[in-house]
């Protein structure tokens, strides 16, 4: 296993940290894990030099901290610093910060969590918990030694991140979605450098954008079975992460044990500037072949935006785009219908387009809209 020094703390972490957020299940029951082997593969990474152990209160409906609180028993809390999650959206006032944490405390049968980040921060969460007075409990969790350190996980664009990073000096960590096709989504490599700039360890989810990056369409896959190195896409996908020397760490939510033993063994190879020509090469024309896959050319530049009847273009065109690239209609189906703040609400989807054409008018692509924008309701509220 390789180490990297955890932002300005004098503690090296894995280069691979296991996310407890895909543990394995029973019966395909996301409330329902399979501890059994959920513990076995958490204790082989843990055996195997991983070092950090990433849950979150709603992860398998609470269950998740459950089994990492019972997989860090027999020895092995000594060997792992736990990160967990504030769900923010659960808070409406202050002594919610308490309580929520005394439940997470208890699930991890822990006195302390090491690493105790704000849930899912953006532009609507991130102010209600600040004027809450979050920071000045967690100053106070701290020195009462009920946790460790204070971050924040991230789903917002690249201000938003700035904004939040230059709002308090003693951020330890910050955790954002990062892979080679999310270059330019959400932080960012600017978010990711800008962080690391401030002294913030840095930790990747999504370095195989929820496992899609492994299961690449026929086009992509031709790519890879053609190419002069041999690499699975799962092991380029880690690897073009760990490239980067700003990245701290990279979780993957595994959720069979084949997965943990091939992640720690590509991890062997997690050094920065470690790719060679023709792997960067072939990153570049799997990541041509995923974007030939687009429906929409949509670049997200947001003139289009705000809309008068509040339609939120951009983020239908990327979960229309996203469901064709990578041949995966759940998730973006599920987003587009869910109603959740910060994902989707009824109010923003396409059906509410009037056809005003006033985007039309804005849109440097000079994109369809209103055409596009019923191809896409049709197609995101059809069942799988």
């Amino acid at each position: 296993m390789k180490y990297r020094k955890f932002g300005k703390l004098d503690w090296k972490v894995s280069a691979l940290g296991f996310g407890a957020m895909r543990l394995p299940v029973l019966n395909n029951d996301y409330k329902n894990i399979d501890e059994p082997e959920a513990i076995c593969m958490m204790r082989y990474a843990f055996d195997h030099g991983v070092n950090y152990v990433d849950s979150a209160y709603g992860y398998h409906y609470g269950n998740s901290e459950v089994v990492v609180g019972k997989a860090l028993q027999d020895g092995y809390r000594e060997k792992v610093r736990v990160a967990t999650k504030l769900p923010c959206f659960e808070v409406s006032s202050y002594k919610d910060f308490d309580r929520l944490l005394n439940v997470q405390a208890k699930r991890l049968q822990t006195e302390k969590i090491d690493f105790y980040l704000l849930h899912g921060l953006n532009r609507r969460e991130w102010p209600k918990v600040r004027d809450l007075g979050v920071l000045k409990w967690a100053e106070g969790a701290i020195t009462e030694g009920r946790i460790g350190y204070l971050g924040f996980s991230f789903h917002d664009d690249y201000e938003v991140l700035r904004e939040i990073v230059d709002a308090y000096d003693n951020w330890t960590l910050c955790q954002i979605q990062y892979n080679y096709m999310d270059e330019e989504f959400q932080a960012g490599t600017r978010g990711l450098r800008y962080a690391h700039r401030k002294g913030l360890a840095v930790v990747v989810m999504e370095p195989i954008r929820a496992g899609r990056l492994a299961r690449p369409p026929e086009k992509v896959a031709k790519i890879f079975a053609n190419a002069r190195v041999r690499r699975t896409p799962q092991e380029i996908a880690l690897r073009w992460v760990w490239d980067h020397p700003e990245v701290t760490l990279a979780l993957s939510g595994m959720s069979k044990m084949q997965q943990v033993v091939e992640n720690i063994a590509y991890a062997e190879h997690s050094q920065p500037h470690n790719l060679i020509a023709d792997e960067l090469t072939l990153i570049e024309r799997v990541r041509d072949a995923y974007l030939s896959l687009s429906q929409v050319s949509c670049t997200a530049c947001r003139y289009c935006m705000p809309c008068p009847n509040g339609v939120d273009i951009p983020r239908i065109f990327d979960l229309y785009n996203e469901a064709i690239i990578y041949d995966d209609y759940h998730h973006p189906r599920w987003a587009y219908s869910s109603n959740i703040p910060g994902i989707l609400k009824e109010e923003n989807r396409a059906d509410k387009c009037i056809k005003c054409d006033q985007c039309l008018e804005k849109c440097p692509q000079k994109l369809p809209i209103p055409e596009l924008l019923e191809k896409a309701h049709a197609f995101l509220m059809a069942k799988d």
